[in-house]
Formats: structure tokens, C-alpha cells, sequence
């Protein structure tokens, strides 16, 4: 990126809606306005942007108007800054003109996107260029996949120090979680399930464990992801399919490929949601497996897709604060070594998975992005590759997230 000086270190497009409310929020109580972090809101209506300021209380947030289907009020965007970090989704209607313009501006960029299909085409056309021009282009910074790759990274880092070596095999269960999957999640969601219906190549890709690794690296040992109720003998408990597991697992495989395979070429890594011992937990995995796989089957147009519509949060909505501030989520890594033992980490976030953890964590990102001293990697990258320990330190210092070993 060229050295010149930029108005702002980032700039936080769609702070209108919930989610992008939620990252302006934790900006502000974080870095405040006018400080060391230059910042600001940017949307498609000024009224709005005006609204969020006086009810944020601060009227002096730098507001910037641009829609995403108006390349030239894009690019009048991404050039002021060093780091768009957007919320508009889902990201295959509204996100390509807004990376095409980072790219046309040098602009690093992160997201919360989990659609893999997309972020499969984004690499395709713009992991080369952007590497050569070096920008760094984030996606999945959220909770989707910033837990399941930075648990990775950190448990890694852990085994190395205490073993010597690196595990051969991680398995990462959803131990615990309090708090809804966001309407722009789910929106994401639908868009991706709508696409693979209408195309057999998108289809085949989202069962292809490797579908985001570089073109010279898709194959290894990796299975798909869990798709029925099964036991765990490593972890003596019942699991069932995890639905976020179809991103995190792929976000974890390419960053590891893109770091040129440091546990080795054999490494595998499995994801899942835990349920218990004994028949109650054989119960609760069958009772947790069946909404899920009725979510990911139901088809546009059905009576089950209409039923899920309507129950389901819409984008732009979400939580009251006491329900965010009162969830949680808990992963748990258990590390296979390839001496025949095991290592577990356990990681937490301190509020609701989908609104409250996710807007700390892909606000941390943004900041990292724009202001930390980073390794020379560029591209269309994982948070990890992109960030590493610097985003790791961050999120454990300022976003409410723990990552401790524990005994087994």
C-alpha cells in the first residue's frame, strides 16, 4: 500500500444496521473520536448516519455516504481510508463492487462473511493482484471463523512450546453458546443454499473440505463435515453437526495452507457441537441435529423455508443489550499429538456469539489491520495469516475473549 497519508486509519461501512451499530459502539468506547484512531461511519443515507451519531452521542463521528451498487462513491470512499471493514451482506449482492474498488484504491479489508462460494470467487480474482499490490483482504472476521482459527493458531502455538511439536489432529467442539444466530447470518445463509440450487459447481464446492485452499493444495485428509449424530471417543461425548462448521473448517484449512503447511502436510481438523454422555446426550445431539439439518434442506418456496423465515431474526434486527451482554459461547480444542497424546484449550467469548462477541471481534480486526505492525503477507487471506498474534493479543486484551490449556 502506498505510504501516503490517508484521512482515516478505517472506515466502518454499514453503521446503520444492527450489527454495524454494534462495531460503532465498540469503537467508540474504545478509541473515542479524534484520538490516535481515525475513524468513521460510512452508509447509504446521511439521515441515518446523522441518527446513529446523536444516539451514539456523538455528533462529531465523520459520516461518509456511498451505496454498494455506485462504484464511483465507492471508490470515492475506499480512497480516504486505510481499512474498509463492512457488515453489508449478504456479501454476494453487496460486496463484490465494494472489494473490486479496495482493490482499485489499495485498501486492505475485512468482513463477517461466511459464504464460501463468494469468498471462493474473490480469491480467484483477486488473490494474485492483490499479493503483487499488496492489500490484505480479510474475510470471516467474526464469529465465523476468528474462534475456530485463532484456537487453532493459539493451541499450535501451546503445543510446540510444551511438546515440541505440533498437533496432527484437532477436533474443535461447541462446548457451550447462549444467544441467537444473527439475521444477517442466516440471510447469508439462505443466499448461499438459494445459489447452490440453481448451480451443481457451487454445490460441489460447499461439500469440498478444501474449496478455499489454493488451487495447488486441495486435497489432504480431511473428510467432510460431521452430517449426523455420531460419538466421540477423544472427547467421550456425543456430538451433532455444528452449521457454522462448513466456513470454520475451510477458513482453517486455507490459512494453513497459505502458511505453507507448518503442521505438516498430514494435519487434519474436524469440527462439531458437543453434547454430553450417555443417553441424554445421544437425546440432546438428535434434538439439536434436526432444526439444523431442516434449516439446511429447506428449499425457496417450501412450507419448512417459510416456517424458518418467520421464526428466524431478519437482518437488521437483533437482541436488547441485557440479552447480548448475557450470552456467551465456549469452544473446546482437544489436540491429538502425534506421539499418542492429547492437549485440550478451551476458549470463551463474554457475550452473545452472533451480535455482541462478533462486533468486538471484527472491530479489533479492523483496528489491527490499520494500525499494528503486520508480517508481509498479502492476498485474499485468513485472519490468522493476515494478523496472527497481533490480533490474538488484541482480542484477549479488549474484546472479552479468553484462550486458556486446560488438563484432560
Amino acid at each position: 500500500m502506498p505510504d501516503r497519508e490517508r484521512s482515516f486509519h478505517l472506515v466502518l461501512y454499514g453503521a446503520t444496521g444492527f450489527t454495524g451499530r454494534l462495531v460503532a459502539e465498540y469503537l467508540l468506547k474504545h478509541y473515542g473520536v479524534g484520538r490516535d484512531l481515525r475513524w468513521a461511519m460510512a452508509g447509504r443515507n446521511l439521515e441515518k448516519l446523522n441518527r446513529i451519531g446523536r444516539e451514539l452521542g456523538h455528533d462529531d463521528i465523520p459520516l461518509i455516504t456511498a451505496d454498494s451498487n455506485d462504484p464511483a462513491a465507492l471508490d470515492q470512499m475506499t480512497s480516504q481510508t486505510k481499512v474498509i471493514c463492512t457488515t453489508v451482506g449478504p456479501y454476494a449482492r453487496y460486496g463484490s463492487e465494494l472489494v473490486a474498488s479496495c482493490m482499485r484504491n489499495n485498501t486492505h479489508y475485512c468482513d463477517l462473511a461466511g459464504e464460501v462460494p463468494w469468498i471462493r470467487k474473490m480469491i480467484d480474482k483477486y488473490h494474485e493482484a492483490a499479493q503483487k499490490s499488496q492489500i490484505r483482504i480479510v474475510h470471516c472476521c467474526g464469529f465465523d471463523s476468528i474462534p475456530s482459527e485463532m484456537g487453532v493458531f493459539f493451541l499450535q502455538q501451546q503445543a510446540k512450546e510444551q511438546h515440541g511439536h505440533f498437533c496432527s489432529h484437532i477436533k474443535t467442539g461447541v462446548k457451550a453458546a447462549k444467544g441467537g444466530m444473527s439475521g444477517g447470518t442466516i440471510a447469508s445463509l439462505t443466499h448461499v443454499l438459494e445459489e447452490a440450487e440453481n448451480e451443481k459447481e457451487l454445490y460441489k464446492l460447499l461439500f469440498d473440505p478444501y474449496g478455499l485452499n489454493p488451487d495447488h493444495l486441495r486435497s489432504g485428509p480431511d473428510h467432510r463435515d460431521l452430517s449426523s449424530v455420531a460419538y466421540d471417543p477423544h472427547f467421550s461425548s456425543w456430538v451433532c453437526p455444528f452449521v457454522m462448521a462448513s466456513i470454520n473448517t475451510r477458513i482453517v484449512r486455507r490459512g494453513h495452507a497459505l502458511l505453507a503447511r507448518p503442521y505438516g502436510e498430514h494435519f487434519r481438523y474436524d469440527e462439531f457441537i458437543l453434547t454430553g454422555k450417555g443417553v441424554s446426550g445421544c437425546l440432546k445431539a438428535y434434538a439439536t441435529a434436526i432444526p439444523t439439518g431442516l434449516m439446511m434442506r429447506a428449499k425457496p418456496g417450501t412450507l419448512t423455508k417459510k416456517l424458518m423465515d418467520w421464526v428466524s431474526p431478519k437482518p437488521g434486527e437483533g437482541p436488547s443489550r441485557d440479552k447480548r451482554e448475557r450470552g456467551f459461547w465456549v469452544f473446546d480444542f482437544l489436540g491429538l499429538l502425534p506421539d499418542g497424546g492429547k492437549m485440550l484449550a478451551r476458549v470463551k467469548g463474554d457475550m452473545d456469539p452472533g451480535y455482541g462477541s462478533t462486533s468486538k471481534m471484527l472491530g479489533e480486526a479492523a483496528v489491527c489491520l490499520a494500525m499494528d505492525d503486520l508480517s508481509d503477507q498479502y492476498g485474499v487471506i485468513t485472519p490468522v495469516v493476515a494478523m496472527g498474534q497481533n490480533l490474538l493479543t488484541r482480542l484477549q486484551e479488549n474484546a472479552g475473549l479468553t484462550f486458556r490449556v486446560k488438563d484432560i
